[in-house]
């Protein structure tokens, strides 16, 4: 038999030098060299919820906005000319834009009044929001219908392989709903910490982090504010520092990404 037949997916020696990756492993990941001095400079951030309101005084400028509507059985995605519907895309926004001021927020809305919507909307917002390549996707939101679970774990680890990292809260109730139980995901839980740059590392998954998510002032409809309690709230908290993180460090696969978190998270000697 002449020639050699390789498995899909080898290495060949020869091409071992060709993947070398040119980077100086850090002496100690701290929390200083993971996010100090950071602001989310170029790291785009997409909030998959109810729309932003555009021009609110504690969100600033939207890079781009959406919506995704079903026209029949027809999915369409067109320029968000209404802004949010409830005002829980609005708060989680303005979460991001005080952690994170230098990141550029964009919109996709798959949410209406009161914070309802569709299993295929929002298949088809993730799916909007991967195929755009935005670094961090704020998911405050979950389905319980298993008929989406499936698709939904594919976009999941699409996102994971596109270097699209995916931060989504668990369910605010005891019930087991997606895509925050996907490993590919970086999942969040609440504390009442009111520093928003506390986050704790669990050791029980599926939730993995816990975030600032109690008594939080946040930015709502009307260019004011309210105080508001959630999983919802803890989750733009945790992407805001995912897009502190990534400013600093671009190289930064979504699992190197989740490993600092957990080296740096306050129980695990991270408050150095």
């Amino acid at each position: 038999m002449s020639g050699r037949a390789y498995p899909a997916w080898s290495l060949r020696r020869e091409r071992a030098q060709a993947i070398a990756i040119d980077r100086e492993p850090a002496e100690a990941v701290t929390r200083e060299w993971a996010l100090g001095g950071a602001t989310g400079d170029g790291v785009s951030v997409c909030i998959l919820d109810s729309g932003i309101e555009a021009g609110h005084p504690l969100v600033g400028e939207v890079a781009s906005a959406v919506a995704v509507s079903l026209d029949g059985e027809e999915i369409r995605v067109d320029e968000d000319r209404e802004g949010d519907a409830c005002g829980h895309g609005t708060a989680c926004a303005g979460i991001v834009r005080a952690v994170a001021p230098g990141a550029a927020l964009h919109s996709v809305r798959v949410l209406g009044a009161g914070s309802t919507g569709s299993g295929e909307v929002l298949l088809a917002g993730l799916r909007y929001a991967v195929e755009q390549g935005f670094d961090v996707v704020n998911m405050s939101l979950s389905t319980t219908r298993r008929r989406f679970v499936e698709v939904l774990h594919e976009l999941a680890d699409t996102a994971y392989f596109r270097r699209t990292v995916l931060v989504a809260s668990a369910h605010n109730m005891p019930v087991e709903s997606f895509p925050w139980r996907f490993s590919s995901v970086l999942s969040v839980g609440s504390h009442d910490l009111p520093d928003p740059l506390a986050w704790y590392a669990n050791p029980e998954p599926p939730v993995e982090f816990f975030a600032r998510g109690v008594d939080v002032d946040v930015a709502w409809l009307g260019g004011g504010s309210l105080r508001c309690t959630g999983n919802s709230f803890a989750t733009p908290h945790l992407a805001a520092i995912c897009a502190l993180v990534l400013s600093k460090h671009r190289e930064l696969a979504p699992f190197q990404l989740k490993s600092v978190l957990y080296q740096t998270a306050a129980n695990v000697g991270g408050g150095q």
